[in-house]
């Protein structure tokens, strides 16, 4: 339990610096959904086995615990339903089945959409794939348990340390003894065959690894395939080239928490490291059009400006070609 308490602040909260004057334009070509649509659509299913952004917004949330700043405070009275903490949803068509990357705080809402995604009869995915023990990433699996859904034998996805981790610290253990979960193995590199045609392979990334490693994963499809790596300390200190990975993907899912390293203002961000948004815009700037078009930045922190679709920085990230990831964007596999 003590160290289930650590690992809840080990993520310090990131407060606010200067003001957020922002948002940010949407990707795919189906029509993404917006606050309004939420109340009074009726979710159209999907044609295509796909990847759905069900969340673009770092662990904390937004708007965040504590912050009075004014990036937050009109949220506190009208929330946006759409901020929701980082997740992607699989779903495949041909085999009526769903997947869930990442268990976030937010999990009964995007268990709800991707349910509605799917057709499904249970909004419980066939599958829940884990990146690492940070807040806003696993605390989700705790409306598995007894005290609200009481499902079982959930496929949860984990490296050897994030199994330890679950395995042996409260009220995660619980939930393994009472089989509302059940834990599957994942080694760095190793595939993991969902079916014929979908495959998941989990990449060790460099990240605060307190309780737990890092991963980020490749997803490849019938015909398409991704990349999902929603948190990393910053692209020069992995051992793979992010230029290459992205060249052999369709979609780039990036980390995209910070967008300059002034954002926080009274925070020393070596303490949080992320590769901040000017920075990878400066690293992708000799990338074809083609190719940034595959990148979709995620995660981003509350202070972060391209929260904000109508923001300079948003409109000015879709002016040189990348595109930025808002809840409910669709991406055909």
């Amino acid at each position: 339990m003590k160290k289930f308490l650590f690992a809840l602040l080990s993520l310090s909260i990131i407060s606010c610096g200067e003001k957020a004057d922002s948002r940010g334009g949407s990707s795919e070509s189906e029509t993404p959904v917006t606050e309004a649509r939420i109340e009074t659509l009726k979710i159209p299913p999907l044609q295509h086995t796909s990847l759905v952004i069900l969340g673009n917004v770092q662990d904390a949330g937004s708007p965040q615990a504590g912050c009075q700043k004014e990036c937050c405070a009109d949220l506190f009275e009208n929330p946006d339903r759409t901020r929701q903490v980082v997740s992607l949803g699989l779903v495949d068509i041909d085999d009526g089945k769903s997947y869930l990357f990442e268990a976030t705080p937010d999990i009964s809402a995007q268990l709800e959409y991707l349910g509605k995604l799917s057709q499904a009869n249970s909004i419980v995915p066939n599958g829940i794939f884990l990146t690492h023990a940070h807040i806003g990433h696993y605390t989700g699996l705790m409306y598995l348990g007894k005290e609200v859904m009481d499902a079982r034998k959930v496929p949860v996805y984990v490296m050897p340390r994030m199994r330890d981790f679950l395995g042996q610290n409260g009220p995660w253990d619980q939930l393994v003894r009472r089989e509302n979960i059940a834990l599957q193995d994942l080694s760095d590199g190793v595939p993991v065959s969902l079916s014929d045609q979908l495959q998941v392979t989990p990449l060790k990334v460099p990240h605060r690894d307190e309780y737990s490693e890092t991963v980020g994963y490749s997803i490849q499809g019938p015909e398409k395939s991704a990349l999902f790596i929603p948190d990393i300390d910053k692209w020069a200190l992995w051992e793979r080239d992010i230029i290459a990975e992205i060249q052999q993907v369709d979609y780039a899912f990036l980390d995209a928490t910070f967008y300059s390293g002034t954002e926080l203002g009274n925070r020393d961000m070596n303490e949080i490291p992320h590769p901040f948004i000017l920075e990878s815009l400066e690293q992708f700037k000799g990338l074809p059009p083609e190719q940034k078009q595959k990148i979709i930045f995620i995660h981003f922190n509350h202070t972060n400006p391209v929260l904000d679709p109508n923001s300079p920085e948003s409109l000015s990230i879709l002016e040189l070609g990348y595109r930025i990831g808002r809840y409910g964007d669709r991406f055909p596999l």
